[in-house]
């Protein structure tokens, strides 16, 4: 596999494998503190000749990787990255580990790979695109132009690691935008109380989505399909509330304990995306001559 890394993807991988500067007292490393021995001993296990001595430990690891990265040495550049999320290294701290990973996979995802743990193994792959939710949803919203959700989107997985509150945040305003728009092309006024939950139960009607609509289903499946659409109630219900306590969208008082962290904020966005994915397309599939616009809140 040919392996290219961008800055920022060589930068990240320098904090986690040297720990950072190390004497920072109110800096919390993202990856293992390694002295100058420790770290030219990381870089022969990955077959990177590399020497430290009386000079600073993070340049040197800067520049022993991107010559590695400039020279396509695909090899190296795979066993470094994989090694700087060995699981072994964080056998007392897994939460670390988890860190670790979110924290390399935000970076390499731009770059079109993602480390994987396979059974305690981490493993360099190229990235599959095609079978994430949220692309499926940009997709669909470039062609209908829905500028403001894939604006919510984008800002929703930027900040995933960085920013998981307001992941949450975007994730429930993509689901709100696309009710609303949905109930003002329906030319349905919106529901006294705007919350996604009272939006949601606004257009369920309307595109069919409610039990007593069991019969427009073909009875093997009905009572299935009403299952999931069950569920599709209590998880933006529950993005809704997880949005309300412990989102932005209400601001942030000085010294709040953040709640959640990247792997509640991917699960909430990747939900969200797949169930306003399939509201569009139902509206598609209720209403094909009718064209879904964008409307701002109001």
């Amino acid at each position: 596999m040919d392996v290219q890394f961008s800055p920022n993807t060589i930068e990240a991988l320098v904090q986690v494998i040297s720990g950072g500067i190390g004497n920072a007292s109110n800096q919390i490393p993202i990856g293992i503190y390694r002295s100058g021995p420790k770290l030219e001993s990381f870089m022969r296990a990955c077959n990177v000749p590399m020497k430290i001595g009386s000079f600073s430990r993070l340049p040197i690891l800067a520049a022993a990787i991107e010559k590695a990265n400039e020279d396509q040495n695909h090899k190296s550049l795979k066993a470094i990255a994989e090694l700087a999320a060995d699981p072994r290294d964080f056998f007392d701290n897994p939460s670390k580990h988890q860190e670790v990973l979110d924290y390399l996979n935000a970076r390499l995802e731009y770059d079109g790979y993602v480390l994987e743990n396979h059974s305690g193994r981490i493993q360099l792959k190229l990235k599959n695109k095609t079978s994430s939710s949220a692309n499926a949803l940009a997709a669909a919203i470039v062609v209908i132009d829905f500028d403001t959700v894939k604006a919510d989107l984008d800002r929703a997985l930027m900040s995933l690691e960085s920013d998981p509150e307001d992941a949450v945040t975007s994730a429930c305003s993509i689901l709100e935008s696309v009710c609303r728009s949905i109930l003002t092309e329906l030319e349905i006024p919106l529901p006294a109380k705007k919350d996604i939950s009272s939006l949601y139960k606004a257009i369920r009607e309307p595109l069919g989505l409610s039990p007593k609509h069991k019969n427009n289903i073909r009875e093997e499946i009905a009572d299935d399909v009403l299952q999931i659409l069950g569920g599709i109630s209590t998880t933006i219900s529950g993005i809704g509330a997880l949005r309300t306590h412990a989102g932005d969208a209400h601001g942030r008082e000085r010294g709040r304990v953040k709640l959640i962290d990247a792997r509640i904020a991917r699960l909430a966005v990747h939900v969200a995306s797949a169930e306003a994915l399939f509201l569009i397309e139902t509206w598609q599939f209720k209403f094909p001559r009718k064209i879904l616009h964008q409307h701002s809140p109001r």
